[in-house]
């Protein structure tokens, strides 16, 4: 029934095209008789139009867009200087007619295949810019569009779709390259970080075990080099597990809240004995913000940016923790005085296992801002850096106030936030403009 629907089609057009000549001539007052006379030539003309249109179409197809253009102008000419002469055979237009009509329509198939021509060849190298893209495209070139072509709706959708679909691929690649160049990072960071802790837990244990050392001196040195070194390999296991596992929809859908001074409070103890022993001071202003609801998840971001800033302050510097809420989101800022980062460094803090330069480097596995990074995103926000080498940095984190501000349990981790310091307090006056 498909195969025989276009055949239908072109049959019903050429009938529709009779029957009309039929009612333009009775309109024009032609007679019973003629009228049917002139059905009687419409008939074959019927049948020979249709088998030639057939015959055409399968003889075309294998033709380019021009000669299709010509060849359908062409057949359009031939047909009424066919019909012209049946008619001028039948007495129904008079010779000088018929060779009036014959010019006439000479030259209107000159301007009728000149504008097929024309239009054919507006269409053809549309379709020659079209394949042209599509082919630089399949070569791997992505960046190549089409463009506006302006050779009618049809081209120009086409166009557009194959412009759309470049768009896509491209970002489907390089969403690829960047997952393929964060796994080698991961590969390649995670391999260095293990390899320092290994050797030296090798080392220590050859040493003890070829009874190179049995001092109870430096046993008890080697002890505590190894339980560091297993707490680094612990800590980059954790991070790594909790940067994979962290899931944007469970976090999003949480409705766990917890008070801003539990979240700093708690922060604040996983750094302070270090802080302590550096003698660095740690102060806090909530700025009345002491019982706003925020995510649970708010504390370890919080962690992560102490447990930087701490590492990367020198004695006797500080860090300074500043919350605040607004009509509608929750600020954290975390500044310190210590070594600061390099302007060319600062686009790349948050990228997972990113490091700096040496001096920043320390015992991180270079996760900790990344996983900042993502939670914060995960929770609708944004985090920022600010830094000046020599002089400190400063994070300041933005979430949305969640829509259910209940208060439902408590972060992990000592009482209410309040300053610590390794013997001294800070003031805790400044706030951010």
């Amino acid at each position: 029934m498909t195969r025989l629907r276009p055949f239908a089609m072109l049959l019903a057009l050429v009938l529709l095209g009779a029957g009309g000549a039929l009612l333009v001539a009775a309109a024009v007052g032609m007679k019973a008789s003629e009228l049917a006379h002139l059905a009687g030539l419409l008939a074959p003309a019927v049948v020979v139009t249709v088998v030639a249109a057939t015959l055409a179409s399968s003889l075309l197809r294998r033709t380019s867009l021009r000669q299709r253009y010509l060849a359908i102008a062409a057949v359009g000419t031939l047909v009424a200087l066919g019909n012209l002469f049946a008619l001028t055979q039948a007495m129904f237009v008079s010779a000088r007619a018929a060779s009036v009509l014959a010019v006439v329509l000479t030259y209107a198939s000159a301007a009728g295949l000149a504008a097929a021509y024309a239009s054919a060849r507006s269409s053809a190298g549309a379709l020659d810019r079209v394949t042209g893209t599509a082919e630089i495209i399949g070569d791997g070139d992505l960046s190549a569009r089409v463009g506006s072509l302006e050779a009618g709706p049809e081209m120009d959708r086409l166009a557009a779709t194959i412009d759309q679909m470049a768009v896509r691929l491209q970002a489907v690649r390089d969403q690829e390259q960047r997952v393929e160049r964060i796994r080698r990072d991961l590969i390649t960071a995670v391999s260095h970080d293990l390899r320092t802790p290994l050797a030296n837990l090798r080392a220590m244990a050859e040493a003890i075990d070829d009874h190179v050392v049995d001092d109870p001196e430096t046993l008890r040195r080697y002890a505590n080099q190894m339980r560091r070194a297993v707490g680094q390999l612990t800590s980059l296991v954790d991070d790594l597990f909790e940067f994979v596992q962290i899931d944007t929809i469970a976090i999003e859908a949480e409705t766990d809240r917890v008070r801003l001074d539990d979240v700093v409070a708690s922060a604040i103890a996983t750094v302070e004995t270090e802080a302590e022993r550096k003698g660095v001071l740690l102060s806090t202003e909530l700025a009345g913000s002491e019982g706003t609801a925020c995510s649970p998840h708010l504390t370890r971001v919080l962690q992560n940016l102490l447990v930087n800033a701490v590492r990367h302050t020198p004695p006797d510097g500080a860090v300074r923790i500043e919350g605040w809420r607004l009509a509608s989101e929750v600020r954290l800022a975390v500044e310190d005085t210590g070594e600061g980062i390099a302007s060319e460094d600062l686009p790349f803090v948050f990228d997972p296992f990113y490091r700096v330069d040496s001096a920043r480097a320390g015992n991180g596995a270079g996760l900790g801002l990344a996983l900042a990074d993502r939670i914060v995103g995960a929770l609708g926000g944004t985090i920022e850096v600010a830094s000046r080498p020599d002089v400190g940095t400063r994070f300041d984190v933005m979430v949305p106030f969640p829509a259910d501000p209940t208060i439902m349990a408590p972060a992990a981790g000592p009482g209410r936030a309040r300053t610590r310091s390794g013997g001294r307090r800070g003031s805790g006056s400044r706030r951010p403009s």
